[in-house]
This record gives C-alpha cells, sequence and structure tokens, in this order.
C-alpha cells in the first residue's frame, strides 16, 4: 500500500486544495478515534523501541530502512556483518536510537537491536550457574570476550585449572563455561571455564579413583615437570611420575625423559585413595636389567663401562642400558691419593672394573677399579725386603719424620728416630727439606697396612758400638761448645752430630739459680767424661771435676751465638788417674767442700 507522502508527490497538490481533501476524508471518523490513533503512532517512534522495518536501497555502504515514519532511516552497512547478503524488500527489526525534530531525521540501529532480543533472550533460558557454549572471540584487558549470543567476559584467572601463559591461544575456539554472574541493569554477563572443568574433573577423579588399580597401564599427559619427577594428567586426577621411575638408566632431570604435554603410558604403582595420591612408573613397563644380574655379573668378575657421572665421592659407570654401578674414590687406584674422581676419570672414559658387591633390594652395585689392577703391595716385600738400600724422593714432612717416594703411589716413612745415630734430630728439617733425593735402607715392610720403615742412620755403622766408646773413655777431660741450655742442664757438642748432657748438678760446687748463671749458649768449655752408656746412647759430663783448682775453663763465645763446632781435644787424664794407686792402698779422697762462709759474710 503506498504511503500518503507518495501520494502527495504523485499528484502534486497544491496545499489549499490538499488540506481540503483532508478534511473530507476525516469527516466520518470521530474526533476522538483520531486523537487516539495520533497518539499510538506518536508513542510507537518513541527512541530505544525496538521496530520492524523494511530495507528500501542499499547506497554507498548504507541502508535506506523504512520503518512506517515520515522520513526513512539509514543504518550502516558493516552492522549487518561480514560478506552480509542484504536484499532490497528484506523486512528485519532495528533500534530506533535518536529522532531529530527539527529535520525529521531518524537514526536507527541493528547491531543494537540484536543484541537486545539476544540479551532478553539470555534472561529467558539462563540463570546464573546455567552452562553456556561460544566462540572465543578476543582478547580484551583482564580476559576474553566469548560470543554465546551476546558477548559475555571470560576472566583470565577462569579460563584454565593453571595459569595459562598466553590465553590468546584460545581465541576462535568453541569453549564451554558456566554463568557465574549476571548484571541486568549494565547488561553484563561473566562466565568461568575454569570452574566448569573443576566440576568436571572431581567428578572424573571421583569415577577414576573408584575404577584404578595397582598395575594397570594408563594413558596420561605430562602437565608439569619438577626437580623431582613428573605430575601426568590420568583424566580426573594427575599422578606422580618419580625420577627414579623413569629409567632404568640413571638421569639427572626429568625432562631428559619426558616432556610437558607429551602423552605417555604409564604403570599404576600405587595408590592411596583416602590422600588421593597416586605414583606412577614409566620404566616399570620395560624388563628390569636387575632381574638376571648376579648370573650376568657375578661378584668378582671383571667387565668394561662407561662413565655417566663424576661426583666428589666416586664416578658411575654404566654396565649396559639401565644399569649402573657405582667406583668409590677409595676404589680408584691402589698407590695414588685421589683427592677427587676428576682426577683419574671424566664422564665418557671407558674403563675397566670389578664387581665388588650387589644389593638388588637397594640396587646398587659397588664396583672397583683399582681390583681390576695387580696390587703393587702385594709385590713390596719381594721388591723391597728388610736390608735393602733405596733412594728416592723426599714428599713431605711431619714434626715425626719425614715421607719418601720410592716409586709412584709407594711412600716409605723415615722417622726422626732413625735418620741419625749420634745427632739428637728434634725436626726432620735438620736434616733434610722436601724434594731432596736420599738414599736410605728398608727397617721393615707390613703389607696389610701398607707401611715401609726407612732409615737414613743405618746406611753406617753405629758409632756408639765402635769409635764413641773407644775415642771417649770415663775421666777424660774434652773441650766443646754449649748448643742448648735447659732447666735440668746444658748440651754440650763434642764433635759434629754428637753431644753430651753436662747436668746442673754438674755445672758449679755453688748453688746456683739457673743454668745460665754459669755458661751461655756458644761457650766453649772444658768438660770431664763422667758416664758413657752406647745402650742409651748417652755421655754425662761435669764441669767440677774438670776444674784443677784454677776455676772452671769457660771461653766466653755468647751470649746467643754457637761457636763453630771444634774438633775434640786430645784426651788428658784427670790427676786422681796420673798417679796410679798402689795395690791394698786406699783410694785417694774426694776434694774437699768449699768452706762455708762466716755468718754475716
Amino acid at each position: 500500500m503506498a504511503r500518503g507522502i507518495d501520494v502527495v508527490r504523485k499528484y502534486d497538490l497544491p496545499p489549499e486544495e490538499l488540506e481540503q481533501k483532508v478534511l473530507e476524508a476525516l469527516a466520518e471518523v470521530p474526533a476522538q478515534d483520531i486523537e487516539r490513533q495520533y497518539e499510538d503512532s506518536v508513542r510507537e517512534f518513541e527512541p530505544e523501541t525496538i521496530l520492524k522495518g523494511k530495507v528500501l536501497n542499499v547506497v554507498n555502504q548504507e541502508v535506506i530502512i523504512d520503518i512506517g515514519y515520515k522520513s526513512e532511516g539509514v543504518i550502516p552497512l558493516y552492522e549487518f556483518g561480514e560478506n552480509a547478503d542484504v536484499d532490497i524488500g528484506d523486512e528485519i527489526e532495528v533500534l530506533l536510537d535518536e529522532i531529530d525534530e527539527q529535520t525529521g531525521m531518524i537514526r536507527l540501529s541493528k547491531r543494537k537491536a540484536d543484541r537486545i532480543r539476544a540479551w532478553n533472550e539470555i534472561l529467558k533460558t539462563h540463570k546464573e550457574g546455567d552452562v553456556v557454549r561460544g566462540i572465543v572471540g578476543r582478547k580484551i584487558k583482564g580476559g576474553l570476550l566469548v560470543d554465546v549470543g551476546v558477548p559475555v567476559f571470560l576472566p583470565a584467572s577462569q579460563v584454565s585449572l593453571r595459569r595459562t601463559a598466553d590465553i590468546s591461544e584460545y581465541i576462535g575456539k568453541e569453549i564451554e563455561a558456566r554463568i557465574i554472574k549476571i548484571d541486568e541493569q549494565r547488561m553484563n554477563i561473566v562466565v568461568s571455564r575454569r570452574k566448569l572443568v573443576e566440576e568436571q574433573r572431581e567428578a572424573a577423579k571421583k569415577k577414576l579413583l573408584e575404577e584404578i588399580q595397582e598395575g594397570e597401564i594408563r594413558h596420561g599427559v605430562v602437565k608439569n615437570i619438577a626437580d623431582f619427577g613428573a605430575f601426568v594428567d590420568l583424566g580426573g586426577i594427575d599422578g606422580l611420575l618419580h625420577i627414579t621411575d623413569m629409567s632404568w638408566t640413571r638421569i639427572n632431570h626429568p625432562s631428559e625423559a619426558v616432556s610437558i604435554d607429551q602423552e605417555i603410558e604409564v604403570m599404576v604403582l600405587r595408590v592411596d585413595r583416602e590422600k588421593e595420591r597416586i605414583a606412577l612408573g614409566l620404566k616399570q613397563r620395560l624388563p628390569s636389567p636387575w632381574d638376571e644380574l648376579e648370573l650376568k655379573y657375578p661378584v668378582g668378575s671383571k667387565v668394561k663401562g662407561k662413565v655417566t657421572n663424576v661426583t666428589s665421592y666416586g664416578a658411575f659407570v654404566q654396565l649396559e642400558n639401565g644399569l649402573e654401578g657405582l667406583v668409590h674414590v677409595s676404589e680408584m687406584s691402589w698407590t695414588r691419593r685421589v683427592n677427587h674422581p676428576s682426577e683419574v676419570v671424566k664422564v665418557g672414559d671407558e674403563v675397566e672394573v670389578v664387581i665388588l658387591e650387589i644389593n638388588k633390594e637397594k640396587q646398587e652395585i659397588g664396583l672397583g677399579m683399582k681390583q681390576a689392577e695387580t696390587n703393587p703391595w702385594d709385590l713390596v716385600e719381594e721388591k723391597y725386603p728388610s736390608g735393602t738400600a733405596v733412594e728416592g724422593k723426599v714428599r713431605n714432612l711431619t714434626n715425626y719424620g719425614a715421607f719418601v717416594e720410592l716409586e709412584e703411589g709407594i711412600d716409605g716413612l723415615l722417622h726422626i728416630s732413625d735418620m741419625s745415630w749420634t745427632k739428637k734430630v728434634t725436626h726432620p728439617s735438620e736434616l733434610i727439606k722436601e724434594g731432596d733425593k736420599i738414599k736410605a735402607v728398608v727397617l721393615s715392610v707390613d703389607r696389610e697396612k701398607k707401611r715401609i720403615s726407612l732409615g737414613m742412620k743405618q746406611l753406617a755403622t753405629d758409632p756408639w758400638k765402635t769409635e764413641i766408646a773407644e775415642r771417649y773413655k770415663v775421666g777424660d777431660v774434652v773441650v766443646g761448645t754449649v748448643t742448648k741450655i735447659t732447666n735440668f742442664g746444658v748440651f754440650v757438642e763434642l764433635e759434629a752430630n754428637l753431644e753430651g748432657l753436662l747436668h746442673v748438678s754438674e755445672l758449679s760446687t755453688k748453688k746456683i739459680q739457673s743454668p745460665e748463671d754459669v755458661v751461655q749458649v756458644g761457650d766453649q768449655v772444658e768438660v770431664t767424661i763422667l758416664k758413657v752408656d752406647p745402650e742409651e746412647r748417652k755421655i754425662g759430663l761435669s764441669l767440677i771435676a774438670a776444674d784443677d783448682g784454677s776455676g772452671p775453663k769457660i771461653v766466653r763465645k755468647g751470649p746467643g751465638t754457637p761457636a763453630a763446632a771444634k774438633k775434640p781435644a786430645k784426651a788428658k787424664k784427670a790427676k786422681a788417674e796420673e798417679k796410679p794407686v798402689e795395690e791394698g792402698a786406699a783410694p785417694p779422697a774426694p776434694p774437699a767442700p768449699p768452706a762455708t762462709p762466716p755468718e754475716g759474710a
């Protein structure tokens, strides 16, 4: 039916004639009906009202719409969607956005009308807690927009059970989510995919815990990797695949065996339904190399292997795929002092080892590298019998002696008591230093304790048994040099490396507070030999006995500066021995003690 405005245009009547025609047409219509129809028409065209309209034309990306108003409305073509097929005559619903009373222009929106219709439909059919399905449209601040008929907000924290690094990967995917909030006033809906997944997972977990049995093979997906193992999603619950259950071969980190999102088949090892824990195993799906270990590798057998790991306490050696043993640092060399295994082996080395022990319960194999070679200490007794003269290098000094390297890894101990027959050695550094090459004699060998005792003085004859006893006799008067003063006496060097003791009681007939009241280090003194003891290797001296009445003979060289050692003076007999005592006569009387000084002197 043609509209009134079209009729006016068609006949182009003057205004006066047009008004006359209208009055004639309405003459038979009651006035109240005319007023009611006018009010209805005005009410129909109020802003924010959804109206039906017809497409009149499409011009320059704009669609001309007739809604029965005195003027047409225009809607941008993009509101009809991409690749929209808009035909003239199509009837659509539009929202009357605004009416400009001055110009008579109206603004329409198809998109707003669609959203209001969809919103109203959502409110009719859904409530908070319902599940909706939609396509993820785009990423916005704080989350995603999902089209479920109307755009709804999916917060980033509600996308998945675990925090997703990039939620953009969900764009374009169809998802299900649960409505957690509806704001009718703001026309806003918030949904949660996580909540729905948690509910589904909880139901799946309950079912899985009822069904799962130890020993079963289950399909799973690796969801997380830690230093101690990996968590595998079995479909409702995560099971722990410990690092020790990943491979029969030693691995340093779980990432060497599995990766995140990898699908794997695992064996159920243990199920704790109360604590909802499941232990899984990967290596248990394969035969264990430990089953026939003792037959293939009996204790004492010699085998070859590859070093796979070196630690501070030893090296791990792979005998075959999935089978490793430990060579402790103490089992690496018979002779070398190994401070760290890296001094002997490195990762990748092929080594020959001997099976020392097997512990199937703990799945441990003890290996030895030195046992694959001849123990040089087994040959020491043959190679270095007691009495053998040897030559070696001083490796290090201690307070009690020196260690002398006879060959690589074979040391002998040269004790300070075996360094000199005559010199009183307080520290080895008095005679030798590190790095010196010296000659010695093997005194004893203890193969079990891996010890060799050496002696330097044994290279020469013991002078105490021959020369000293002949050269120094009781009663001889000799000259020596004071080398050391102690609280009990003075040591006097009679010749190189030979000392005698001048006891404090033999220093003076007078009472003295300290030996230094009489002599100083470096003084040359004339002393009488009181005692020569070859067994104890001691010579007793006396300053008093050497006094011929003119006082002790002391040449002051000190204090504190030792004189060079003098060759012993030719011994001369004391006066008491120069005149032999006749047979049967009484021995000469000892010298009279000094007179007591008068009182008060």
